[in-house]
């Protein structure tokens, strides 16, 4: 990426900023107080922990939309199998392991979940567990380290946006680990620049909205940059 080129859609992005009455992502933000108020993976009630973790007072498209439930198939993962999804949560989360492998072996679950439970009900329709695409791996790591990792993951909106930024190459398949860094060094930028933290906390009430270091403000610059 150049940066005379971030730094002139910070500019541009700042004066975004200062025009909006409400911020159209503010919810983002309180998706993931959601999920820092509610994650315990010591609950005695586990699925209603994770679907406690996943709400919004606002709108659900961050895990539901047409033809697309991943919450739901997790959720019911959960009801199948706890102790195997308790382990790949654990697994996903340990910031000691590289980030790349957790995902892997976090969808190698997803699809081992998904294989036995056709088998042990073979009149149900499930048939697709709806986390390939990383837009929920991103939220999961996203909301459990608002600081370290960004989302939502859109893969065009990415695209355009590093395209816009004068990145040198670009993704030709779903790289969520580059967008991971990608965002984080976005971040670099924008923390350099008070009034980018000034103008984005205008709009989030410290009552709802995560109030934390977080990546999610990258996410929004990229959306900004892409649209």
């Amino acid at each position: 990426m150049v940066v005379a080129k971030i730094q002139e859609y910070i500019i541009d992005y700042k004066r975004w900023l200062a025009s909006l009455r409400e911020h159209p992502n503010a919810w983002w933000w309180e998706s993931a107080q959601f999920f820092q108020d509610n994650w315990n993976p010591e609950s005695p009630e586990p699925v209603a922990m994770l679907d406690a973790c996943f709400q919004n007072t606002f709108t659900r498209r961050l895990w539901q939309a047409d033809n697309w439930r991943p919450k739901e198939m997790i959720l019911l993962f959960y009801r199948y199998n706890p102790l195997m999804v308790k382990a790949m949560f654990a697994d996903l989360f340990n910031e000691t392991k590289d980030v790349e492998m957790r995902i892997s072996r976090f969808l190698f679950g997803m699809d081992t979940l998904l294989s036995d439970y056709k088998s042990d009900h073979p009149t149900k329709v499930e048939n697709n567990h709806y986390h390939d695409d990383y837009r929920m791996m991103a939220l999961y790591l996203a909301f459990r380290y608002p600081d370290v990792y960004a989302a939502p993951y859109d893969f065009p909106v990415f695209t355009t946006a590093l395209e816009r930024l004068g990145a040198r190459e670009m993704p030709l398949v779903n790289d969520l680990p580059r967008f991971f860094k990608v965002h984080r060094t976005l971040m670099t930028f924008l923390d350099k620049d008070p009034d980018v933290s000034r103008l984005l906390n205008k709009h989030l009430d410290p009552k709802k909205h995560f109030q934390g270091k977080a990546l999610l403000a990258a996410a929004d610059f990229t959306r900004f940059v892409a649209r």
